[in-house]
């Protein structure tokens, strides 16, 4: 079994999709050629799986396991696996992270627990981690959500749980706010070791990439990597002509994927790859429902302002 001990979360990080049966099973083979699809893209560093893109909260302890199973088996000699952690308890939490570790998972994805959504203590969040890091010997990295949402942690808390729990190496950056996204990326990537900021700003992305983060992890790495693997590329080589080029194709594809209601973003996501040949189907499981078939049609559009699909309905690659 496949593990890289030693990585520590940077670089570009897609997350993929799950696909599903009419009957809403997993769809394996569906799954393994779309693990295979992505992680042909050059410049990627990791893949994220059991995530919101591959709908993890509809996903029981045992598909979760499965995914992870199938994962290892198509890619886990190629790239680093980042497992999500997504759990509405500690224990539960510390279970699954146990499960991934065991399973060869290279990195932990901690999503914050949906008790926090009524408020917090820094003493909660900071237990929770250590919950987590005590069930598994992987680097962390730590899900940054809005703080209006409750699920979000301020900065004071974040270099708390820093401190108490140093395998802490990263934030998946989705704070929402360009001022405390630079401030995180200042402060947390100036810390002895480094605390990574990996962006998931992918509605605006270059403007995030430039502030300096080390590293993105995205949904929309499931269907558009190489856009992101070539503009995270451009930045770090201040070539600002090219990334600003790359980011007119990806601009389309993000608007149409990160619209409201957001929850439906990998839905969406699931259209695009349907459109360009690379899933057979987008079937979503409840809560989530198909989207209507304007938006379907907004996707199309999208795909094709993006270089990604031609008037005819072929796919392109892009370029």
């Amino acid at each position: 079994m496949a593990r890289y001990t030693k990585w520590i979360p940077q670089g570009v990080i897609p997350a993929v999709l799950l696909p599903f049966h009419e009957d809403l099973s997993v769809d394996e083979p569906s799954f393994r050629a779309h693990l295979r699809d992505v992680a042909a893209v050059e410049g990627l560093s990791a893949i994220t799986i059991n995530a919101h893109s591959t709908e993890v909260a509809s996903c029981t302890f045992d598909e979760q396991k499965r995914v992870l199973a199938i994962t290892q088996d198509e890619i886990g000699g190629r790239l680093p696996i980042v497992h999500g952690v997504y759990a509405e308890g500690s224990l539960e939490a510390a279970r699954i992270a146990k499960m991934a570790a065991e399973g060869g998972a290279s990195a932990l994805l901690v999503f914050p627990p949906g008790p926090f959504t009524m408020g917090q203590r820094p003493e909660m969040a900071v237990e929770h981690f250590r919950r987590v890091a005590g069930a598994a010997d992987l680097p962390i990295i730590a899900f940054q959500y809005p703080l209006a949402g409750g699920q979000g942690y301020a900065l004071a808390t974040l270099l708390k749980i820093i401190e108490a729990v140093p395998s802490v190496r990263a934030i998946k950056d989705w704070c929402a706010g360009p001022q405390l996204h630079e401030r995180q990326i200042r402060t947390l990537q100036s810390l002895t070791p480094p605390v990574h900021v990996l962006t998931t700003h992918s509605s605006w992305l270059l403007s995030s990439l430039v502030m300096g983060c080390n590293g993105l992890l995205s949904g929309s790495g499931s269907v558009i990597a190489d856009l992101q693997a070539k503009l995270f590329r451009a930045v770090r080589e201040n070539d600002l002509a090219t990334a600003r080029q790359i980011n007119e194709r990806i601009w389309p594809a993000a608007e149409a994927f990160y619209a409201e209601p957001w929850v439906d973003m990998h839905n969406r996501m699931k259209e695009a790859l349907v459109m360009t040949g690379k899933l057979p189907r987008a079937a979503v499981r409840p809560p989530l429902v198909k989207i209507p078939q304007a938006e379907i049609e907004r996707i199309r559009a999208a795909l094709i302002a993006a270089g990604l699909l031609d008037r005819a309905g072929r796919s392109l690659r892009a370029a």
